[in-house]
């Protein structure tokens, strides 16, 4: 090791668990540092491929400015940076367990690059192309007495060297055991003698032990095994007694690499803690306290059977993988179903319901797809236990819907297997499949699904059935985005009648539905009807869950959005602001909640007339999404885009359209040339191309984007519409305004079809069509045609609504324009 250096790009050090292949990594690691022989020291836990993508992932963020929440291409990023910078740096794999994990993940050649890998793994793939394999063995018998000698002449002790010599080889010559050997003697006070009399009673307990692919080797585990089973012992009789064994029963089912704290602190945890105490043994059978839960953990790491960590937050115990496989093998299925269960309620204890932490939801996970492998069926014995749910939706809630989608395919398929096809927790999770499918953007499949699903939760629940009403709601809300508010609307009417027969009108499910009526009343075109129902439900809300809860925040929330889109910007970001300040008070300033109201005030100062405040808003919180949601995260790029687009209306469209094609890119690989937010960056980069000099380009752009909206979403989605409208726009830009005047009296017919007669965008429609009537030479008919919609915006949108009042502008000028022409 000492004289590859960049001669040889890559050395691994293989052999066997227990043999010090970490502390040897850990120690050349360390004097590469201190002597400054590397600018940049990376230690990967290489246990698995997630975690060498989760490890890449924050290198590309801290190096290379990649974002850590989209982990392949954060990862990609930092190899890209690894293969071409001019810094030193030193890349170290920890516990490599399969070299195919590698595969398009190995560090690449630099001259600069050193690559240090642990593994028990023996493959020829760890040889040749610059990489050498060392292979490290376990002590000689005279290495092993020496060390164990020098071991415990450290801690005080001496003893006779024949029965140290005996009990290195009984120890199997491994550095791990021989290490903890010297301390358990001196902790008891035991001579060699005395503790190689206790491995020979305890050695029988390792007979049915069977290696996976990457275990030790027989003769060295059962030696290893003794001498952790006595650590244990020992663990157990420290204050506070009888607590260490139970608690490493627990972190055995959890990811190795780390655990947060607080998991194995929880409710669930000090239950279980206080019910399998050994209190015959060791002591009082008081309730266990958190203080206690945090005592065993350190009396296992006393005994080396733990490590604690403190360069996270979020992972601060670890254990050895083997010592939580032979603990794991030790426990009767009765205990292992138990610990499992715990563990998976201890999970859902401390997962916060909003992802506002991605570490820590990385982490919870990590814990939980671990306890999910160690579980053989005690997560199905009652149903789908919910911490098979929480990881799903954690995934989704970080921005990850495909994964979700993928992750709640494959719990579908295992509950049919455990549960069958009808059964209640099966429908649930078909439920969470197609909500994630919509999310990533398949709305035709999720459609299709919610249909199929809902007839079958009617044909098991009935149709009353608490499910069965939530699966209409979100079909109706599906049927909303997918171009239909008018539909989505008559549908949750629907649901909510049914919610008031069945639940009562102060039910939680009855409310939301009061809300989604509400919603898609204002999608489709009634802002004001919208106003009057979130009012009313405001009023409900406040009297029966107080003003600081989730759900009354939610209508405060649509309230003020409904309060500006019926014409009074003002008003809505006046509404945003007070309920920014009670965001910050109840749920603080990192909670993703809290982000989006920052998101929707900036959005309704720029549109009480305030661009300048509208960017400023935007830059701020961009900073802080960045920080606290990662770069790739939806919510992020939606920023990016309205900080742009703000730009543009501020009077730097040059600048717009320089963000919204790096935006544009970014959502092309994030979310896919067909998820609606993408076609959303495209419609407005073509709308601030053209604001910025280029018509023309704006009339490709724009005519490009109707083909693929029209395939992608159908012809009579408003968004499939808007493109239309925005197409006869440049076209008459560009001096087409006949041609102009002929799209957009098509258009009208359409969006009198779809949308209706009061619908916001028709009156756009009507009004742009008598616009470009005046410009071909009709001001008269312009006037007639503005006189016409004047009085039906001041019958559905009152006097003072902005677009009655720029009606009124367009009329006073067409009107004199056509009395200059034809003097009366």
């Amino acid at each position: 090791m000492a004289g590859g250096g960049t001669a040889v790009l890559c050395q691994v050090l293989s052999g066997t668990g227990g043999v010090g292949k970490t502390q040897l990594a850990a120690h050349y690691a360390r004097r590469s540092w201190r002597e400054r022989a590397v600018d940049l020291m990376a230690w990967v836990t290489a246990s698995s491929r997630e975690s060498i993508v989760s490890s890449y992932s924050r290198l590309g963020a801290d190096v290379a400015a990649a974002d850590s929440r989209e982990p392949e291409q954060a990862a990609a990023r930092f190899l890209a940076w690894a293969e071409t910078t001019e810094r030193r740096w030193l890349i170290v794999l920890d516990d490599l367990a399969d070299p195919a994990d590698l595969r398009g993940l190995w560090p690449p050649a630099n001259p600069g690059g050193q690559v240090l890998i642990t593994t028990r793994r023996r493959d020829a793939a760890l040889r040749g192309r610059s990489r050498v394999r060392i292979d490290v063995g376990l002590f000689t018998p005279a290495e092993a007495a020496s060390y164990l000698s020098a071991q415990l002449a450290a801690l005080g002790r001496r003893d006779d060297p024949v029965q140290i010599a005996g009990l290195a080889a009984d120890l199997g010559h491994l550095p791990l055991a021989l290490a903890q050997a010297a301390a358990y003697l001196v902790d008891l006070d035991l001579d060699c003698a005395a503790y190689r009399a206790r491995i020979a009673d305890r050695s029988r307990r390792l007979a049915d032990l069977v290696p996976d692919d990457s275990g030790l080797p027989d003769d060295h585990r059962v030696a290893l095994q003794a001498t952790w089973s006595l650590s244990v012992e020992h663990a157990d009789r420290l204050r506070p007694s009888g607590l260490a064994r139970p608690m490493l029963h627990l972190a055995s089912v959890m990811d190795a690499n780390g655990i947060p704290l607080a998991v194995l602190t929880s409710p669930p945890v000090l239950r279980y803690l206080t019910d399998h105490r050994r209190v015959g043994v060791y002591g009082p059978s008081d309730s266990v306290s958190a203080e206690d839960a945090a005592g065993a953990l350190r009396c296992l790491d006393r005994l080396s059977l733990t490590d604690h960590t403190t360069d996270s937050p979020h992972q601060r115990v670890r254990v050895h993988g083997l010592i939580q496989r032979t603990t794991r093998e030790t426990l009767p299925s009765s205990v292992q179903d138990a610990v499992v269960v715990t563990c998976a309620e201890a999970l859902v204890a401390v997962w916060p319901m909003a992802e506002g932490d991605p570490a820590l939801a990385q982490t919870l996970r990590a814990n939980a797809e671990a306890l999910i492998s160690h579980a053989g069926t005690a997560l199905w014995m009652s149903g789908c236990h919910s911490v098979l749910l929480r990881t799903g939706e954690s995934l989704g809630l970080t921005g990850l819907a495909s994964a979700a989608r993928t992750y709640f395919q494959d719990l579908y398929d295992a509950a049919c297997q455990h549960l069958g096809r009808d059964h209640a927790d099966t429908l649930t999770i078909r439920h969470y499949l197609i909500t994630w499918q919509g999310e990533a953007g398949d709305l035709t499949r999720a459609k299709a699904g919610f249909a199929e699903l809902l007839a079958d939760r009617i044909r098991v629940l009935g149709p009353d059935h608490p499910d069965t009403l939530a699966t209409r709601g979100d079909k109706a809300a599906l049927q909303g985005r997918a171009g239909d508010p008018t539909g989505a609307g008559e549908a949750s009417r629907r649901v909510l009648e049914a919610s008031l027969r069945v639940l009562g009108p102060d039910h939680s499910q009855t409310l939301t539905a009061r809300l989604n009526v509400a919603h898609w009343t204002g999608v489709a075109g009634n802002p004001a009807e919208a106003v009057t129902a979130c009012e009313q439900l405001l009023a409900d809300t406040l009297g029966l869950l107080g003003s600081d809860h989730l759900k009354t925040r939610a209508v405060r929330l649509h309230l003020a959005i409904w309060r500006g889109e019926a014409g009074d910007p003002v008003g809505a970001a006046s509404d945003f602001e007070h309920l920014l300040a009670d965001q910050l008070r109840v749920v603080g300033a990192d909670h993703p909640q809290t982000l989006s109201t920052r998101h929707d005030l900036a959005r309704w100062r720029g549109k009480a007339g305030d661009p300048e405040a509208a960017v400023s808003g935007f830059e701020q919180l961009l900073v802080d999404q960045l920080r606290v949601l990662g770069q790739d995260h939806p919510d992020t790029l939606t920023t990016r885009h309205d900080l742009a687009s703000w730009r543009g209306e501020g009077g730097d469209a040059h600048t717009a359209v320089s963000e919204l094609e790096q935006l544009l890119a970014d959502r092309l690989r994030v979310l896919g040339p067909d998820n609606p937010d993408t076609l959303t960056s495209r419609a407005n980069l073509a709308y601030w191309r053209g604001k910025s000099g280029d018509p023309a380009g704006a009339v490709v752009a724009t005519s490009e984007l109707l083909v693929d909206r029209l395939r992608v979403l159908g012809q009579d989605h408003p968004d499939t519409l808007t493109t239309r409208h925005n197409l006869a726009q440049w076209r008459a830009e560009t001096g087409d305004t006949a041609g102009a005047v002929v799209a957009e009296s098509e258009l009208l017919a359409d969006r009198l079809r779809v949308l209706g007669p009061e619908h916001p965008h028709t009156f756009s429609a009507r009004h742009h069509l008598a616009h470009w009537t005046g410009r071909i030479g009709d001001p008269a008919g312009a006037a007639a045609a503005l006189a016409q919609l004047l009085a039906d915006q001041l019958r559905v949108l009152g006097p003072q609504h902005p677009e009655t009042r720029a009606t009124e502008n367009s009329l006073a000028f067409w009107s004199m324009e056509a009395e200059r022409r034809h003097p009366t």
